[in-house]
């Protein structure tokens, strides 16, 4: 029978079928492919945000427009004494009923993007949209030596107090 495969013939088979797929791979210039285990993480306002900052720096970007509740303006940072500290203190402005609020970092070379966020409680009841000021520390991947702070909503060097 001309048709059916025997062992040797499969073998041969895949055999072939594996050179081939192999010279297709080597031929796109990397000696192993990584395969994700997850799809890449689609950037959030902060993320963008502070990615746009990082990039414009010097420039300083336009506040950001309308209410955004994961990019609050901040009052103010404190620069820590030493250049070698890995964290920094910064005020973060929220809505006094907020049920929850932080801080969100975006480190680079030369700046170190923050930004205040809050999680409003229920929808229900009553507010009476006063402002709260907290102090937050914010931690560090690196010492901060002479990078810059920004305030990730309005774009600007915040000055240390």
């Amino acid at each position: 029978m001309r048709g059916t495969l025997t062992p040797h013939r499969t073998l041969a088979a895949v055999l072939a079928m594996a050179a081939a797929g192999t010279v297709a791979l080597t031929g796109c210039g990397k000696d192993t492919q990584r395969v994700a285990a997850e799809p890449p993480k689609k950037k959030d306002v902060f993320e963008l945000r502070a990615d746009g900052i990082v990039r414009a720096w010097p420039k300083h970007l336009s506040p950001m427009k309308g209410p955004k509740e994961a990019v609050l303006p901040l009052v103010s940072a404190q620069r820590p004494r030493s250049t070698g500290a890995r964290e920094i203190t910064v005020t973060v402005g929220h809505s006094a009923c907020d049920a929850d609020f932080g801080t969100r970092k975006y480190e680079s070379k030369d700046l170190v993007v923050v930004s205040g966020w809050g999680r409003k409680k229920s929808a229900k009841g009553m507010c009476t949209e006063q402002l709260a000021t907290d102090k937050v520390t914010v931690k560090l991947a690196d010492a901060l030596g002479s990078r810059k702070v920004v305030d990730a909503a309005t774009g600007k060097e915040l000055a240390a107090g």
